[in-house]
């Protein structure tokens, strides 16, 4: 019961801080969330083995350039391809091998691209019809949390086909169904309640539509789990329950923000499209 108590004010607490950055202004968000990259990068170095000092300068150069500046957009979009790549690659090794390789050169290209450009493209997402859209990277946390909890719920109560036992055996295929199901249902909430909420996101946003919202929840449902699952890999190749004990409860900052963060190239792509054609 107190572990459970524990669990929900951390957990409230996390949400709290999150939803109050996004809506202060564009700074704050991205201070956030390079603070939030930042405590990551020291998990995700833990798991690796490694301890660069370069990486956390090259972390603090690609946020400034990117997320802060925005300086160039070809740029940008190469950096979504190799991001990109680098995310299926590591989908490919989840899948084909029993280990993930991480040799020397490999953990620093696993770094930049899994971790630190994956969490750029999270602070890109609402600015990406050229104006700060708060509600629509609110609305993503929205649906990656329900994807979580409903993957939970009804896998525990109903789950009996294991999804990936030897990487993950709490997680089953009806509770991945169960978590994509509510997504969608979440997704199709934002886009019918979101015009009766104060300065809302469809007054200033071509992205407020019900297809969009139910094509954000699918990719998010699907990248999330993935990046779950590749995350749990990398822990069980370290020994290790959780990535970290920042969060009590919960464990570390980067277990609970390891499916956004892989989902993130994944969703901006598909919004990045989108405003293209359109």
């Amino acid at each position: 019961m107190r572990e459970t108590i524990i669990r929900a004010v951390s957990g409230l607490l996390y949400t709290s801080i999150l939803v109050a950055s996004i809506l202060s202004s564009e700074l704050i968000f991205i201070l956030l969330f390079y603070l939030l990259s930042l405590v990551c990068l020291v998990e995700m170095q833990k798991l690796l083995r490694l301890k660069s000092y370069a990486l956390y300068l090259l972390q603090a150069i690609l946020f400034y350039l990117f997320s802060f500046l925005k300086f160039n957009q070809d740029a940008t979009i190469l950096l979504l391809f190799i991001t990109i790549f680098v995310n299926l690659f590591l989908v490919k090794d989840l899948i084909v091998v029993k280990k993930i390789p991480v040799f020397e050169k490999k953990k620093y290209i696993i770094i930049i691209f899994y971790l630190i450009s994956s969490t750029i493209f999270l602070t890109l997402i609402p600015t990406i019809e050229g104006v700060f859209i708060p509600k629509l990277v609110i609305g993503i946390f929205f649906l990656i949390w329900t994807n979580d909890t409903f993957a939970y719920l009804v896998g525990k109560n109903f789950g009996k086909r294991k999804l990936y036992e030897k990487i993950s055996p709490n997680k089953t295929i009806e509770g991945f169904l169960g978590g994509l199901v509510f997504s969608l249902l979440m997704g199709y909430a934002i886009w019918y309640y979101s015009p009766l909420l104060p300065e809302s996101m469809s007054e200033h946003s071509r992205f407020n539509t019900p297809v969009i919202w139910l094509g954000m929840a699918f990719i998010l449902s699907i990248f999330g789990t993935l990046g779950d699952l590749i995350q749990s890999k990398f822990k069980r190749q370290a020994g290790v329950k959780d990535s970290g004990k920042l969060m009590p409860g919960h464990g570390g900052l980067f277990d609970r923000l390891d499916s956004i963060i892989f989902a993130s190239p994944f969703v901006y792509a598909y919004l990045y499209i989108l405003n293209y054609v359109s």
